[in-house]
């Protein structure tokens, strides 16, 4: 039986578009200090094989943060952010983090093959892009960085996924493989899912889901986006008076109750629209009666219009229609 809170990251999922592009694949020995850190992308680090410590400076508050990765381990750093890798349980200074050492060595087969190898680390570094029916809205429900342990019960379906990536990654070295970009997509999938009920988790949907009080009303709300949902009757469905649902709503999500429903509203929208339905009928759907004011905040909060949203839909349909009637005309 799903939790609220996976449910909700079901949800979330369901218009979550994601595309990874692997940078390198390779070990180092020694001394060395990596990082995709200064690229201005979000990006992703696999542990092959081996052992090394992901380090992390003071940020937005958070303290610096150390923590050791093993064989199976992937960390997902969601913007461009400083860290390094290192063999060292120690933090380099502050002035070093950005001071790249090693070199990074084609992965041995032996290596890869054998698990706690003490001769260094095998990685498979890249980068991704993402994007989500919330648009812009996507990052306040997402933590910084994502870290999938091998060893987590949730996760057991992405350890067949890690072995493939190890796989592909022996198999092709250094030359680009697409599958494994394809791979890192799914790992990455399943490790958003997996932290999603954690209590450290980022403030938003997930934090929201999680509180008995609210997760009724999120649900409700996701069942009939048409209702007439104000912020008194918010607080009525869930017995608080205005005042007190106001402030623990926005303490707990991040964000105002009349934010938060319109990017649940928009986001059945976007589903919707993806599926082929007009403008005037998502509004409709959603609560609003003018078509014109559903397209303003529809942009506001996805940051597209909700035309080029079903245009985007209609033009992946009509790519796999071609797709599809090109391999019946090869064969």
């Amino acid at each position: 039986m799903l939790t609220t809170a996976e449910k909700a990251a079901d949800w979330l999922l369901s218009g979550l578009e994601l595309r990874s592009t692997l940078f390198h694949v390779g070990q180092y020995c020694g001394d060395y200090r990596a990082s995709t850190a200064g690229h201005q992308r979000a990006s992703f680090h696999l542990v092959l094989h081996g052992e090394c410590w992901l380090h992390l400076p003071p940020r937005n508050g958070q303290p610096a943060a150390s923590t050791r990765l093993v064989e199976g381990d992937a960390v997902f750093l969601l913007h461009d952010m400083i860290h390094c890798l290192s063999p060292d349980a120690q933090p380099p200074g502050d002035s070093e983090f950005t001071v790249r050492i090693g070199t990074m060595t084609p992965l041995e087969m032996e290596n890869a093959t054998s698990s706690g190898n003490a001769g260094g680390v095998g990685l498979a570094c890249g980068f991704f892009e993402y994007r989500s029916d919330l648009g812009e809205g996507i990052h306040g429900l997402l933590p910084d960085h994502i870290i999938a342990r091998h060893d987590d019960v949730k996760l057991a379906g992405a350890r067949v996924v890690f072995e493939l990536i190890r796989t592909e990654a022996i198999r092709t070295g250094d030359a680009p493989s697409p599958l494994v970009n394809r791979l890192a997509d799914l790992l990455f999938f399943y490790a958003l899912r997996s932290v999603a009920s954690a209590d450290d988790f980022a403030p938003g949907l997930w934090s929201v889901m999680r509180r008995s009080e609210f997760a009724p009303l999120v649900n409700a709300i996701i069942e009939h986006p048409a209702e007439d949902w104000t912020t008194h009757s918010m607080a009525t469905f869930c017995h608080m008076s205005r005042a007190r649902f106001c402030r623990q709503f926005a303490e707990v999500s991040g964000q105002p109750p009349a934010q938060f429903l319109a990017m649940l509203r928009m986001k059945v929208a976007a589903e919707m629209l993806r599926q082929g339905a007009s403008t005037l009928d998502a509004a409709e759907q959603v609560g609003y009666q003018s078509e014109s004011a559903f397209a303003h905040a529809f942009r506001r909060v996805t940051g597209m219009h909700p035309g080029a949203c079903r245009r985007e839909r209609s033009a992946s349909a009509a790519h796999i229609a071609t797709f599809i009637e090109n391999r019946v005309s090869a064969h």
